[in-house]
């Protein structure tokens, strides 16, 4: 009894670690994905100048959020893997709503007025320039709710596809090749996803003078999805420390005990 209550308490508190790395991710994630920067010049590489469908050519020009999306998509795998489709589906839904929260707030914080002392603090930037950091407040945190709304939509179908594929893969590979089912599972989920964000931000909730081309579309998707591809094969080896570390913490037999029933659990896309 003991043994079990012990082995109960570890399955909480992995979910709880694990579900509180996901949700701190990805809520960083969305608040720094305002800033755009150019991974060449981050790297002290030249410009890529990639040829895209004619008409466009095209850098490595990236949302910030990039840097720490991949910790989500391993997170994913790691709770589907022992937690399977429900618990994927449960931290993922909450996410949703926890981002979705902290961004109303933050939206009604750029609402408020300003106190002058504050404004007269940052009259001038470092060079001299002269400077309104309540313009500058507001430019960083008031995204534009289409694409909030694309992200959440897209974060959605990729998680729901996510746990699908990983699933499907594992009953095919059993406890085995976790690199497959794992990074299989990403590289599907992750083209589909940059592609709906991209899609309902840029071209269907777009106002006309701002909309996207769809070829646009097809060329800063390849763009984004060529980096995720990379990323998601770089830290596959972090699934197999993560898997080490958490069986020595769950015991091998009940860490396998609770990958199994997470798979036969995990029926259906929903």
């Amino acid at each position: 009894m003991k043994n079990s209550t012990t082995l109960s308490k570890k399955k909480t508190n992995l979910f709880i670690l694990l579900s509180g790395i996901f949700l701190t991710n990805a809520l960083i994630a969305e608040l720094i994905g305002a800033k755009i920067f150019s991974l060449e010049n981050t790297l002290g590489f030249p410009p890529a100048n990639i040829h895209l469908f004619s008409d466009f050519i095209l850098d490595f020009n990236l949302t910030a959020g990039v840097m720490l999306w991949p910790m989500v998509f391993i997170t994913t795998d790691i709770i589907n893997e022992y937690f399977g489709k429900e618990g994927v589906k449960k931290i993922s839904f909450l996410t949703v709503g926890f981002i979705a929260y902290a961004f109303l707030v933050i939206y009604l914080s750029t609402m408020l007025a300003p106190a002058d002392f504050w404004l007269n603090l940052y009259k001038t930037d470092p060079n001299g320039n002269t400077f309104d950091i309540n313009y500058a407040f507001a430019a960083v945190f008031q995204q534009g709710t289409r694409i909030i709304v694309a992200s959440l939509i897209a974060f959605l179908v990729g998680q729901l596809l996510d746990v699908y594929i990983f699933q499907k893969l594992r009953k095919i590979t059993g406890s085995k090749m976790i690199w497959l089912r794992a990074t299989g599972s990403t590289l599907v989920s992750q083209l589909i996803d940059s592609y709906v964000v991209l899609f309902i931000a840029f071209y269907i909730l777009a106002p006309k003078e701002l909309r996207w081309s769809f070829a646009q579309v097809m060329a800063v998707g390849v763009i984004n999805y060529i980096y995720k591809f990379f990323v998601a094969v770089v830290l596959t080896p972090l699934l197999y420390v993560a898997h080490h570390y958490i069986d020595r913490y769950l015991g091998k037999e009940y860490a396998e005990e609770m990958a199994t029933e997470a798979s036969e659990n995990s029926e259906g896309f929903f």
